[in-house]
């Protein structure tokens, strides 16, 4: 880590905190990876692998990615099954959520504000 700046691989640097890289629960020795105002995860999922359960937030907007794969997201009056790379869904404060990866998928998923 340098100051101000960090480099790395977000497979490696996020596998301790769940695919998160970036986020208040980052331990600040990681410089600008700890953050009050974003959350970005990087999360690789296996086909098969989901969150069948509803996950609701009153506080926070999300976009999620989809790297490569085949990925659903289902919210509240809706969902997008993303299928090719740069598909994405998008939702604010009080949408619940859940999702499956329909094949193996690489999701970039930001949150903001960072909830603490």
């Amino acid at each position: 880590m340098n100051d101000g700046w960090t480099a790395g691989n977000a497979n490696e640097d996020a596998a301790d905190t769940r695919s998160w890289l970036v986020g208040h629960f980052i331990d600040p020795s990681h410089g600008v990876r700890s953050s009050k105002d974003v959350e970005v995860k990087w999360a690789n999922h296996p086909a098969g692998d989901k969150r069948p359960e509803w996950t609701s937030d009153d506080q926070r907007t999300t976009l999620v990615i989809l790297i490569s794969g085949h990925f659903r997201v289902d919210v509240t009056g809706g969902g997008k099954t993303m299928t090719r790379q740069g598909d994405y869904i998008m939702w604010g404060p009080g949408i619940d959520h859940s999702w499956e990866a329909i094949s193996d998928s690489v999701v970039l998923a930001v949150r903001w504000p960072s909830a603490t």
